[in-house]
């Protein structure tokens, strides 16, 4: 693992080593059709148990993806690591369209200098990596809900630090050409988490109003919180800015349980979704032709006539 001495120079790397984007741009990625359709992902994380980090890139290539999401794995990699990764990544066709990495939430009415400052760390690594869009947490709930909000704000002072902090955020990513897009976690998985729901994820996208920040919409976190998932998809479109798929319960594939991700994807092919699609389910079956049935299933859904490519 990587000291804090490494990971500094590995942030002074990557503001000196060109990005890899414009060369995977264009020339190793299919084209796309003239039908509106959203590009796939697959999160890294939860192949961690079926080999190792390289390993899973030639499964996830081998299904047909193009695109993958990191949570911290580079912090565990060295600049040789780094730079042998990425000259896979683009032999394979493939790019990093979202990471995390951050430690700190944009909750914390105190915590917003710190979060800016690690932001500012992270923001030469997405670019080392090519990658367009920061995933972001809120942190901690200071006090505990009085009662169950059904997603609505139950903290107005962490609410209003969300914001003001998020508006810092944005300028940040907006000056680097970046996205945030900020998750909420439910509290089955994480009983401590401030954000918790998408209504309010909407809400303070919203009044911060910028292109730089979206909502990462997390159908198996909400799905196990609040339930509703077309009807906020529908009222909420223009901020959505990533998805990621895992059914409930136990976090699988789509048609392991009670979602009926059909309709949701014809949902989202009606409401002209042209983002990314993450897969972050554990499979339950060999992990290529399950992860190629995954994204199998989001074409036919969005273009029903076409063949899989």
């Amino acid at each position: 693992m990587l000291t804090r001495r490494d990971f500094t120079g590995l942030v002074t790397a990557a503001l000196a080593f060109p990005q890899i984007g414009s060369r995977m741009n264009g020339q190793t990625l299919p084209s796309q059709s003239r039908a509106a359709k959203p590009k796939t992902s697959v999160m890294m994380w939860t192949l961690n148990k079926t080999g190792t980090f390289e390993q899973n890139l030639e499964r996830v290539a081998q299904a047909g993806y193009h695109q993958v999401e990191l949570v911290s794995e580079f912090k565990n990699w060295s600049q040789s690591d780094m730079a042998r990764i990425l000259a896979r990544m683009q032999a394979l066709g493939i790019s990093v369209d979202a990471m995390a990495g951050m430690t700190l939430g944009f909750a914390d009415p105190a915590g917003s200098d710190a979060f800016i400052s690690e932001l500012k760390t992270l923001i030469p690594i997405a670019n080392r990596l090519a990658c367009r869009q920061i995933i972001l947490l809120s942190g901690k709930r200071i006090a505990a809900p009085t009662a169950d909000s059904g997603g609505a704000n139950e903290n107005p002072a962490q609410h209003s630090a969300s914001i003001e902090t998020l508006k810092r955020a944005a300028e940040l990513l907006s000056a680097a050409s970046l996205q945030g897009v900020i998750e909420p976690i439910d509290r089955l998985e994480n009983p401590t988490i401030y954000l918790d729901g998408i209504t309010e994820a909407f809400a303070i996208v919203k009044t911060v109003s910028s292109p730089s920040l979206r909502v990462l919409y997390d159908l198996y976190h909400e799905q196990r919180a609040h339930g509703n998932l077309i009807e906020k998809l529908q009222q909420n479109i223009a901020l959505v800015g990533l998805i990621h798929v895992a059914d409930v319960p136990g976090r699988h594939q789509p048609g392991t349980g009670e979602l009926d991700y059909g309709n949701i994807y014809r949902t989202l092919a009606q409401l002209n979704y042209t983002g990314t699609i993450a897969m972050e389910f554990y499979p339950t079956g060999d992990v290529v032709t399950t992860l190629r049935s995954a994204r199998e299933q989001v074409l036919r859904c969005f273009d029903p006539g076409s063949p899989m490519q």
